[in-house]
């Protein structure tokens, strides 16, 4: 397991390049519970990117033939940690998205979306931007 890629992956990189273009800037490198992949600090959002078999997809999370019993207490460790995260920066404060990587594949325009609807959006950024002022309240 020590191969696999723990951040900067495809997806993320894909969505972070996405992000960018579109002139919304974020920061990497977080002390934040979970550690986000993608955090938008003055929106207090955070944002993680979940590969679908280490965190359990219901479209596309399957265990491997062989091991079933470790696969299936450690995919479980996984969400019930994500779990954990999820409530302890909401209690913080911070808003999370959680973007599963089949998302980003099949669609990152609809991605970009979800993440553009989740921002407290001023009229400055709307202008710059071009979205709607959307709160998820």
């Amino acid at each position: 397991m020590s191969s696999v890629r723990g951040s900067n992956t495809k997806p993320e990189l894909l969505l972070r390049k996405a992000l960018w273009h579109k002139g919304l800037r974020y920061r990497l490198k977080s002390e934040l519970p979970g550690k986000p992949d993608i955090v938008l600090s003055c929106y207090k959002i955070v944002i993680f990117v979940d590969g679908c078999f280490w965190h359990s997809c219901p479209e596309h999370g399957s265990l491997p033939e062989t091991n079933k019993l470790f696969w299936k207490n450690k995919i479980a460790r996984n969400v019930e940690r994500d779990h954990e995260v999820n409530v302890l920066l909401e209690q913080n404060g911070w808003r999370v998205i959680r973007i599963w990587e089949h998302e980003i594949k099949q669609s990152l325009e609809e991605v970009i979306e979800k993440i553009f609807s989740a921002l407290s959006v001023s009229d400055h950024v709307t202008r710059r931007y071009g979205v709607n002022s959307i709160s998820l309240l």
